[in-house]
């Protein structure tokens, strides 16, 4: 799987097909198979469902539209798309200071936990995957504990290498981390898996409005609005029983 940056000029035997291996290893990271361990946070949703308040369908494609316009679009997908940006220039240090931001702004020790995880759980896995230079750096700074490892930082560096544009990395990482809250709310309320599907689908016009409005923003645009999540998140761990580690 190395050097997936590169076009492949290889033909396959189906006519003039020509896959280029970049964009079938990207469908590949998102695939629910793939270990990123998004199957075990809620990031606060939990809190509201056990409070009666995502109740079905409708209840949870209003929190999914909460969670991707006013906290998506204001921290992690500007962190995501800023990170891609950095790894274009390799710029190193850049990453290094926008990985303690992304930390930072993580005001629920819970979601902090929970990015940190996945993105530990996504560099161990791709890091075999790809020889690249700034892969080595950032899997070196992981293991010398110099960085955290936060999911829209790796993920970002990761698809900046992988060649794919920008407004596509940031659509498929606001696509991932829905469609993964969408699979855990469908097993927690729970709602059987063509509400998940319907869910989903509904939300795809959003996903990629919010691409086009966060590519406009940058770093000074972020701002950790979304209260509300926040203090569900802090609630979440003191919850009587939990089916999420966040």
């Amino acid at each position: 799987m190395n050097n997936l940056n590169v076009d492949s000029k290889n033909r396959s035997n189906i006519g003039d097909t020509n896959i280029n291996p970049s964009f079938l290893h990207l469908i590949q990271i998102h695939d629910t198979a793939f270990p990123t361990g998004s199957f075990a946070h809620s990031f606060g949703m939990e809190t509201y469902i056990q409070a009666n308040a995502i109740r079905n369908e409708v209840d949870l494609k209003e929190f999914c539209d909460m969670y991707l316009r006013q906290n998506l679009a204001s921290t992690d997908a500007i962190i995501a798309n800023e990170a891609y940006r950095l790894a274009k220039e390799n710029d190193t240090e850049g990453l290094i200071r926008l990985e303690n931001i992304c930390h930072a702004i993580k005001l629920s020790p819970e979601t902090r936990k929970g990015s940190m995880m996945m993105g530990r759980q996504f560099l161990q896995t791709v890091y075999p995957l790809n020889d690249g230079e700034l892969l080595e750096f950032w899997y070196g700074k992981f293991k010398s504990k110099e960085i955290k490892g936060h999911y829209p930082v790796i993920y970002g560096i990761y698809t900046a290498m992988l060649g794919v544009d920008a407004r596509i990395s940031l659509e498929t990482f606001l696509y991932s981390s829905l469609t993964s809250l969408v699979q855990n709310g469908v097993r927690a309320i729970p709602l059987g898996q063509n509400s998940g599907v319907q869910t989903i689908f509904s939300l795809l016009p959003i996903i990629q409005e919010t691409a086009g409005r966060v590519m406009t923003l940058t770093l000074d645009d972020l701002d950790n609005n979304s209260v509300g999540l926040e203090i569900a998140s802090m609630k979440h761990e003191f919850l009587h029983s939990r089916l999420f580690i966040s």
